[in-house]
């Protein structure tokens, strides 16, 4: 299929944001809602995007986005839910950091928090967590996956085992309107397991575009979580399961949630 250069930039807005709506593109490129809805069909004919309720998004399948592609997406978004999520960590407190391009941005948010102690089967979050001399940082052995610099696998998960945190950050490929986490990789879905089991808070911290995605492995539901960080409301399904669950919706701008001790969910 020959894009025309409307549909190119779409393509390209996509691929950063994750998502695209039709009322925001109309207005950015000064043409009817009618004329976008043709491009998006066309863009999803073509395999380059899946249409959904109000917009599209990138689209869906059995293996993950790549990595560099998924670093660039939703960055700002991202950026906020870091934020977000580190005020709920307090100083002198211990941290499970799992993999995933916003579980990096949370360990850019704790380089001014003193006295941590983090466990990560991420190295770029090692690699920044350097910076922040008052944190003890606890790596997780484990097979390299070189595409994203994380481990995975049996032994990640031995060693998970081996501790018991106060938080735990995790990542998701996809959330869907049960409530339930979903990935992609096995080996990871094993170590995030581990995670949740020793943790006494879990953070799961998911931009909107993960409401809209699907991924074949079942990690987790909200209902094991303590909190969902993310830069939008989710729809009202999603949201009475968590209010049933007794899972905090936590949006960037808000106040810290109400203080309680690590592990009264």
């Amino acid at each position: 299929m020959a894009l025309n250069f409307r549909q190119s930039e779409i393509l390209e807005i996509a691929k950063v944001e994750g998502r695209v709506a039709v009322e925001d593109l109309s207005r950015r490129f000064g043409v009817s809602v009618q004329t976008i809805r043709r491009d998006l069909s066309d863009l999803a004919e073509a395999g380059k995007l899946d249409r959904v309720h109000g917009g599209a998004v990138i689209p869906a399948g059995v293996t993950n986005i790549e990595y560099d592609q998924r670093r660039s997406m939703n960055h700002a978004a991202k950026a906020d839910i870091a934020r977000r999520c580190a005020q709920e960590i307090p100083d002198n407190s211990s941290v499970f950091l799992h993999i995933g391009t916003t579980a990096e941005a949370v360990a850019r948010e704790l380089l001014h928090h003193r006295n941590l102690t983090v466990m990560t089967s991420n190295l770029n979050a090692v690699t920044t967590l350097l910076a922040n001399d008052s944190c003890e940082i606890i790596v997780a052995g484990g097979a390299l996956r070189r595409n994203d610099n994380a481990l995975v696998g049996e032994l990640t998960v031995r060693m998970v085992e081996e501790f018991k945190m106060d938080f735990a950050v995790i990542g998701t490929s996809a959330l869907d309107q049960d409530g339930d986490l979903l990935d992609y990789d096995l080996q990871e879905v094993r170590v995030s397991r581990a995670i949740i089991g020793r943790s006494r808070r879990v953070l799961l911290v998911a931009d909107q575009s993960k409401f809209e995605r699907s991924a074949p492995a079942r990690v987790a539901s909200l209902r094991e979580v303590w909190a969902l960080v993310t830069d939008r409301a989710p729809e009202p399904q999603l949201a009475r399961l968590c209010a049933e669950w007794g899972t905090r919706i936590l949006l960037p701008g808000q106040e810290r949630a109400e203080p309680a001790a690590p592990g009264n969910n």
